[in-house]
């Protein structure tokens, strides 16, 4: 084990902050409103799902320092150490004037009855210091995650569209402190490891991956915490105690991601936004799909490797990676072993994982050039809701147009994420055809045995799931019209 101390460090708006006595449950949201009196950060839904508690958290990201707008109601105050915490308090002027984000909106008409406009205001901020011109589509996916029931949003993206006419992101303090906030976060992150607190009060912030492995050895039952999209909702929506708490989002070397002989390597860390760019450019479908998971504070926050570990039937990653056929590497120790995905998961909260064991990368393989993959989502509302089915298909096909080979999985159809093997089987060697894929549709009643619950009934999921197939058919036959039409594609 590194050198330990005792204490979280972070940077408050422009304050440094030493904490010695955080609770493992402790939210940002509640320090932020009960011990800072900082009460510009509301609390809507304590779930992650309303954006009223947007706040922004600076992050190094090697020498480079990072904001992103994060659920200060879910996100958890061990996790920031290292870090820096922008509120909306921090955009007042020195001479008391609003910063161009907030008088745009009042410009624009953008609030109502005000109780959302922090959050809002710290979602635009966060895009037009990334973005200061950016486009409607770009406006839209980054309110994502911010709910209004007053206005409409329609005069906030107005004022998103306007902002760069009140001012330029180059002389925002946050650009002109960059240097400064880059030196004192450096210094926080000093490499020790954070321990705190002793039974229902323990919590580890590892320095290293190393130090992970040893505390997982002494304390197997540990909860594991990374984005804490999820674990987040333990606490605030079931009272649960998670401590033993052990928070690894700072771990560097689980935020890595890189292409190497056709294989992606993502650690287990890496956020739904980090691995955004490069899943786009080598899996154009699959970055279509991160793009309905969340709104951005949930991407921000969320890892693919905990969607992963969670093991949720209806996890949104699972599926497509089992379709492509990726790997996992589980750690225990310093011994490692590697597995296929498919096989992590074995029934309704169980998975292959030993007690002190961890998920350290998922490996995933590139379709090949003439391969076919797709991977759709069913849910309520297209953005920021919850998976009612996901099925994703991967299809490599032979000079005579029959399936050489098909992967379909799926998630919401069973207690764990599956792939529909007999399907598979009636699809393998018959030509790419739609009476092919008609007369493979009934496999599915042997492959699948969905619920009925709140989101979608049995027979729902199960005629959502034969669609699917059907539109994945169409998708890769060259049909004359769309199969799919883009918010921002005129339809033919």
């Amino acid at each position: 084990m590194t050198a330990v101390r005792h204490e979280i460090r972070l940077l408050l708006n422009g304050l440094k902050v030493a904490l010695t006595d955080v609770r493992p449950e402790e939210t940002l949201l509640d320090y932020l409103r009960l011990a800072r009196r900082l009460t510009g950060t509301k609390e809507g839904c304590a779930e992650g799902d309303c954006g009223a508690c947007t706040v922004l958290v600076g992050r190094l990201s090697g020498d480079a320092l990072v904001y992103e707008g994060v659920n200060a109601c879910i996100r958890f105050l061990a996790s920031l150490d290292g870090c820096h915490v922008v509120t909306v308090e921090h955009l007042q002027r020195p001479d008391g004037s609003l910063h161009p984000v907030q008088q745009a909106m009042v410009d624009f008409h953008g609030s109502q009855c005000g109780f959302c406009t922090p959050g809002i205001v710290m979602s635009l901020y966060a895009l037009w210091m990334r973005n200061p011109r950016p486009s409607e589509q770009a406006i839209e996916k980054a309110l994502q995650g911010n709910l209004c029931r007053c206005t409409g949003y329609e005069p906030i993206v107005r004022a998103a569209r306007a902002i760069s006419s009140y001012g330029d992101p180059g002389s925002d303090p946050l650009a002109l402190e960059r240097g400064r906030v880059i030196a004192e976060l450096k210094a926080m992150r000093d490499g020790t490891c954070v321990e705190m607190g002793h039974g229902r009060e323990r919590l580890v912030v590892p320095a290293s991956v190393d130090d992970l492995a040893e505390v997982l050895e002494a304390e197997p039952n540990a909860t594991l915490v990374a984005g804490s999209t999820d674990v987040g909702l333990w606490v605030t929506k079931f009272m649960r105690e998670i401590a033993p708490a052990v928070f690894i989002g700072g771990i560097e070397e689980l935020r890595t991601i890189s292409e190497s002989d056709g294989v992606l390597t993502i650690g287990a860390g890496v956020s739904y936004s980090d691995a955004f760019s490069l899943l786009a450019e080598c899996i154009p479908a699959f970055g279509r799909l991160i793009d309905r998971i969340g709104g951005d504070q949930v991407r921000n926050m969320g890892t693919i490797g905990g969607n992963i570990a969670n093991g949720s039937p209806i996890g949104d990653t699972p599926p497509p990676l089992i379709a492509l056929g990726a790997t996992l590497t589980l750690r225990k120790g310093a011994r490692r072993r590697t597995i296929p995905l498919e096989d992590f998961f074995i029934a309704y909260g169980k998975q292959n994982r030993q007690p002190g064991e961890f998920v350290e990368a998922v490996h995933v393989p590139l379709p090949a050039p003439d391969a076919h993959f797709a991977a759709w989502k069913i849910s309520k509302r297209r953005d920021e809701d919850i998976t009612v089915t996901l099925g994703a298909f991967h299809m490599e096909l032979g000079a005579d147009h029959t399936v050489a080979s098909i992967r379909i999985a799926y998630g919401g159809m069973a207690a764990t994420p599956k792939r529909a093997l007999a399907a598979e089987t009636a699809l393998t060697a018959k030509p790419w055809t739609m009476e092919t894929v008609e007369q493979a549709l009934p496999a599915y009643e042997r492959d699948f045995t969905p619920i009925t619950d709140m989101r979608a009934s049995a027979e729902y999921r199960m005629l959502a799931a034969k669609n699917l197939l059907r539109r994945f058919f169409l998708d890769t036959s060259g049909t004359s019209g769309p199969v799919t039409v883009e918010r921002y594609e005129e339809a033919v």
